[in-house]
């Protein structure tokens, strides 16, 4: 996947508001991989939802996304299975971690349907963010700036053209910011990949094209 377009998109609840001010709504858009993007929103605007979009999980918008020229609405079950395995990394808001695995049991859930990374790289990621010592603690266990670290090392677990991430620094010092940005541009420039970050006020250190939400 090279390209992903939005055409006129407008989440469904904002359809009759005036005023709507933004670089992404009601806008052509275009989001090139190997570059690495920065959606910047206020609460309320619709940054969780355009990433439900686009990866498929809600259809209540109107306008078109597509990738490569192709309507996502078209795509089928196994293409969107295809997409999710190969194309598109996506880091949820809310994590989605299973609180009665430990740290290494989340990754390797993943990752053992991908087979992407090898015990030793993970084991490297852990490390470099700080939290090897917590990969055999319960996630139940570790502060939620602890779990968004797990839950990005999961996500790059796979291959994809584009890794999309929503809120990814929320509860991280600006230290561990500066390492997670680091990682995420290492893991996406080996792969050619494209970078999608969105964030409410507290940014993801990395240079990227900024869109306002």
């Amino acid at each position: 996947m090279e390209l992903i377009t939005l055409n006129n998109t407008l989440p469904r609840v904002f359809a009759g508001q005036n005023g709507i001010t933004s670089d992404v709504w009601l806008r052509d858009l275009a989001l090139e991989r190997g570059k690495r993007y920065l959606i910047s929103a206020e609460s309320g605007t619709g940054k969780s939802s355009l990433c439900s979009y686009i990866y498929g999980y809600r259809q209540d918008y109107s306008g078109t996304i597509a990738f490569d020229g192709k309507d996502i609405h078209q795509l089928n079950v196994a293409e969107w299975c295809d997409i999710r395995q190969r194309h598109i990394a996506y880091l949820p808001q809310d994590l989605r971690l299973f609180g009665e695995l430990t740290a290494i049991e989340n990754v390797e859930l993943k990752n053992r349907l991908t087979g992407y990374k090898s015990h030793d790289e993970i084991g490297e990621m852990f490390k470099t963010m700080g939290i090897a010592d917590k990969m055999d603690s319960l996630v139940s266990k570790l502060s939620i700036g602890q779990q968004q670290r797990v839950a990005i090392i999961r996500a790059l677990c796979q291959p994809y053209d584009f890794i999309m991430l929503d809120e990814p620094v929320s509860h991280l010092d600006d230290e561990n910011n500066r390492i997670v940005a680091d990682l995420i541009s290492k893991e996406a420039s080996h792969q050619g990949a494209g970078v999608i970050a969105t964030s409410v006020g507290y940014h993801l250190k990395m240079d990227a094209i900024t869109y306002k939400l």
